[in-house]
This record gives C-alpha cells, structure tokens and sequence, in this order.
C-alpha cells in the first residue's frame, strides 16, 4: 500500500512516516517546510515540497496511492488565538482542499490528525468521544470544523475516514524530536531551560481548579502515536467516519512533569509562575476505551519517566533541534 502522509516533515508526521516505512507501506510525502524540517525526512520516502492548496502539487503527490494521513495544519493554540481567522483559513482550507483532491485521484481513504482540542472545557474528568464538542480557541475550531468536512464526505461520497483526537503529544523516537518555531510546548521547553537555553521557565497558571493549581493533561509518547496510525489505515469502513481519542486515561499536573524532569535530567528548574493563557483548559485527560476496543491499541510507552527520557536524550543530542 502507498501512503501519502501530509505534513511528513513535520514533529508527528516525521516520526509516523518512519514508523509506516519499517511496518513495510510504501510512503510519499506532501511538505511544505514552513513548520516542518527537511532533516527529519525519512531517507526512503518520495518527497514533493508545496502546499495541500497547491492542487497541482496535490496531484502529483496522490498518485498511484491507496491512503493519505493528514498531518499538515497549523497546530498553536496561543498563536491561533492571536490570528483566528487565519487558522481558520488555512486548517479548514487545507481540508477542502485534500478532499478535492481525493475526489480528482479516486482516493478514497483518509485518516486525519485532530486533536483533544475540539472538546474545549469538558465537564467530566475523563473524556470519551460522546462527550460534547466546544472548542475554546481557534485551533480547536479549525479540527472540528476540518473533521465535520471529513464526516460529509463520507455521508455523501463515500470516503472512509477515521479522525484521531490526539491529547498531548510529546517525546521522541531515535533521531526524531519536537523541534517548533517558536517553541509553546511544555516538554521541550523544559529541555530547552535545563540546557540553558531558555533563561526564563514560565508555567501558564497556578490557579487552575486542580490539586497543585497547575493544569493537568493526558501526555501521549509520540511513538504510541506512531503506531496508532498504522493500525487506523486497517480500520478504514467506506462510507464510514470514525473519531477515536489517544490518550493514556492518566492525566498528569504540569507541576508533576516539571518535577518528574528534574528527576530525569538530575537538576533543577528555575520556575516562573505567570498568568494562563487564553484558551487553556484546566484538565484534559482521555478515555482511551475506544482506541483499545476500535483499533487494538494500547499506549506502551507513555509514561512520564518514559517520555521525558526520550525527551531529553533527543534535546542533549540536538541542542539546536534540527538545526544542529
């Protein structure tokens, strides 16, 4: 089976991409570099640089395939904030765009990366894919309004489609990390200030209604991720769409990660504490029942200790991410 994996350069889709290669699929990727880095290319896939936008560019890339993975997508809930509109047109436009062009090609398989976003402030601790969609920032509006397309077109084309709600991702696999620019992530943000490249470590909010005041998320290794696309591609029902969470069902403290790195890293951080952000919910935290029960996956690596082990290894050997 060809895959075409959009967004293959970048943090998520890299590391699938690779994972796709040795699980034996035949992969080109569709990357425009903006977000995404040339060095995190796997050696074996066929690579066209431009835009889901581009339909010519498009074009070529869904040839001779059987399924897309679509990762590319702006993917900052701070900046989406400051440019709404702008993360609108471009997310739900990239949507329109890859469904055009699945209808010119004949492709008729699609698994999409959407995320916990679209769930906004849940009003239960543990998060199951009946739960009401209320995204709270732009980002999570853009997946949602990017997955209702999705559904369409299956209702109405034919298409089978499985959505993927990741929580956070994070970690690394081999010479493959979190690398963003600017940077926003909690993890690599920690690596960053314990290398001494970040002077100043703020945590967003020590207010939230949690035990230690600090947010709590569902932290999911990448690598976990990986392996749940590769098993979606099997799970794939024409005329079908599907949601399914990935997360672990654990949620930890942003506090506990900042403690569990000090731990791994054997030193210390020197923690501001500054306001939230706009749009960040207090608590995030996944079932994972329909993941187990939809697509035989179970998180195996996705431990704190595990993630921010995998983490660190990959920022001590990359200190300027995959620009050195």
């Amino acid at each position: 089976m060809r895959v075409l994996v959009t967004g293959g350069a970048g943090y998520i889709g890299s590391i699938t991409a690779q994972h796709l290669i040795d699980e034996g699929f035949d992969l080109t990727i569709l990357d425009d570099l903006s977000t995404g880095h040339r060095a995190a290319l796997p050696e074996r896939a066929v690579f066209i640089e431009g835009r889901v936008q581009d339909a010519a560019a498009l074009d070529r890339s869904l040839q001779a395939c059987d399924a897309v993975i679509h990762f590319a997508s702006l993917s900052l809930v701070a900046e989406s904030v400051q440019r709404p509109q702008h993360y609108l047109d471009e997310n739900v436009g990239a949507m329109e765009s890859l469904l055009a062009g699945l209808a010119r090609k004949g492709v008729r398989n699609c698994v999409f990366s959407s995320s916990a976003a679209i769930y906004g402030q849940p009003s239960v601790d543990i998060i199951d894919e009946r739960q009401p969609t209320a995204p709270i920032n732009p980002y999570g509006e853009s997946k949602l309004r990017a997955e209702a397309l999705l559904a369409r077109a299956c209702e109405r084309q034919g298409l089978a489609a499985l959505s993927l709600r990741y929580f956070n991702a994070c970690g690394a696999v081999g010479s493959r990390g979190e690398d963003h620019r600017p940077e926003s992530h909690l993890i690599p943000r920690i690596c960053a200030h314990l290398q001494g490249r970040l002077p100043d470590f703020a945590v967003f909010g020590d207010d939230f209604p949690t035990p230690d005041g600090t947010a709590i998320r569902d932290y999911v290794h990448v690598g976990d991720l990986a392996r749940a696309h590769a098993l979606a591609l099997d799970r794939l029902e024409a005329g079908a769409f599907h949601c399914v969470n990935l997360g672990t069902g654990i949620g930890s403290s942003v506090g506990e990660i900042v403690t569990a790195a000090t731990q791994v890293a054997g030193r210390e951080l020197q923690i501001q504490h500054a306001a939230r952000r706009e749009g960040d919910p207090a608590r995030l935290v996944a079932s994972r029942a329909m993941a187990e029960r939809f697509l035989g996956w179970q998180p195996k690596q996705s431990t704190p200790r595990r993630i921010l082990e995998d983490a660190w290894r990959w920022h001590r050997e990359h200190p300027e991410g995959y620009g050195g």
